[in-house]
């Protein structure tokens, strides 16, 4: 194995020593990176290479007593490495591995087994297609010729009849222009009664009597059943047409097909309680969720706005860098956070945005805020996919009861999902939880519960 390839070796093997992302996602410095860059450690692996030491030049093969002679002992020299020692402990320096958020959402995708296909919504250029819509009007050089002859076809086929056929109901014993024209109308002939009258002039002329005296069939029945009735297609097929009755309204113009590009944009609002309960370890379970989804949705849109509510009795907007480390002292009340989503969300309509809001706390609301408060405001704001996670290091305090009370709710909502945070390693699970939910529900992904991209333990495999 030549030095290239040991290179290309030991390159796949740094790549494939870089931190899975759900020990990264779990444990790992988010801080590090940014919303458009993420950092992900990996190993220094470092590379072979040949190494000289000048100091003391000799020739090629020579020791330091010159020219061995043959059957002369070599004495070794204790060099590094020779000493008696237990293996190093220390652990690898580290580099890193950035990637934008298109990337690591491909690759959380493929961890996870998600399937989250975003839609379009805001159109921001039209453009002109093919010219395949037609209408009535147009400039003479777009006219659909072949439109324009299978129009006037069809309606001449439509209109044409078995002239020879009608014209024979003239002579049924006692028929005039009326009964004849009756009869014709009942066997679905598309003739005039103009027509029948010019016809009923010629007869009798032929005849030199009314048309009434004819007698040559006993009545339409005899008729029917002695004379076959030539099918229009018969004949035109035997005699060809030498023209087609055009009209105005058979023209149609071709157009060309109008195309919507469209985008696709995603507003998100992250939304924490920040009430005097929600301790340091909380908040970090908080950031170690939504920080990722973050990434995430930002790598799958085309365009992603974030908004950022905090609340405690009262709910206010902060930035990003205030959002997971703010606390207050007060009390709780979650519907005040969502009376004032529900006023962001104003200036992004539905018909024309993708909305996600995901809330976060440890499941502590004051009274009856969430089935009166809460929920209700859930129901009537339109968006993608309501998520809430708990977080409740050590397993649910007596008084958390909001999670519970939203599942028992809104639990068979298609677009609302509930997840549970004790430890670092349930944030893959509690992620898995609320974007399956929005891939199942909004575009045709798996259902929820497939965990085939992660193992029993929450993590993914390898």
């Amino acid at each position: 194995m030549g030095l290239p390839a040991d290179r290309k070796r030991f390159r796949e093997v740094g790549e494939a020593r870089r931190e899975d992302l759900a020990e990264f996602i779990s444990h790992g410095d988010l801080g590090g990176s940014a919303p458009d860059r993420v950092r992900i450690p990996i190993k220094i692996v470092d590379l072979p290479e040949f190494v000289y030491n000048r100091r003391d030049a000799g020739g090629v093969g020579r020791g330091d007593g010159g020219q061995p002679q043959p059957g002369q002992p070599v004495d070794p020299q204790p060099g590094d490495g020779d000493d008696a020692g237990d293996p190093g402990e220390e652990g690898g320096d580290h580099e890193y591995y950035e990637m934008d958020p298109e990337e690591f959402a491909a690759e959380l995708d493929e961890a996870l087994g998600l399937d989250l296909e975003p839609k379009g919504k805001r159109v921001i250029e039209e453009v002109e297609g093919e010219f395949t819509d037609t209408a009535r009007a147009g400039p003479k050089g777009t006219l659909d010729v072949d439109e324009f002859f299978k129009r006037g076809l069809k309606r001449h086929l439509a209109t044409d009849f078995d002239d020879e056929y009608v014209r024979e109901g003239l002579y049924v014993d006692g028929a005039g222009v009326d009964e004849v024209f009756a009869w014709a109308r009942e066997g679905s002939i598309p003739v005039s009664r103009a027509w029948i009258a010019d016809a009923a002039a010629d007869v009798e002329t032929e005849l030199g009597a009314p048309v009434e005296t004819a007698s040559r069939w006993e009545s339409f029945a005899v008729l029917e059943a002695t004379v076959d009735r030539e099918p229009v297609h018969v004949r035109i097929r035997r005699e060809g047409l030498d023209m087609i009755p055009f009209r105005r309204e058979d023209e149609r113009f071709r157009h060309p097909e109008v195309i919507e590009k469209r985008e696709r944009n995603v507003v998100v609002i992250n939304v924490r309680d920040a009430s005097g309960s929600m301790r340091e370890t909380k908040r970090e379970l908080v950031e170690r969720v939504f920080t990722p989804m973050d990434w995430y949705l930002t790598g799958k849109y085309d365009a992603a706005e974030f908004h950022y509510v905090v609340h405690d009795a009262e709910a206010w907007e902060v930035d990003r860098e205030e959002f997971f480390g703010i606390q207050s002292g007060g009390g709780t009340k979650i519907s005040s956070a969502y009376e004032l989503v529900a006023e962001i969300l104003e200036g992004y309509p539905f018909s024309e945005w993708n909305r996600y809001v995901f809330a976060a706390g440890d499941s502590e609301n004051s009274g009856s805020d969430t089935t009166e408060g809460v929920i209700p405001l859930m129901e009537s704001i339109d968006a993608n996919l309501h998520a809430y996670v708990e977080t409740q290091p050590g397993g649910t305090a007596p008084n958390a009861r909001h999670a519970d009370e939203l599942e028992r709710a809104l639990g068979d909502a298609p677009n609302v999902a509930v997840a549970r945070v004790e430890r670092p390693s349930d944030v893959t699970d509690a992620i898995y939880e609320i974007l399956s939910t929005e891939s199942a529900a909004d575009s045709g992904g798996m259902a929820r519960g497939d965990r085939s991209g992660t193992d029993d333990d929450g993590g993914m495999k390898p």
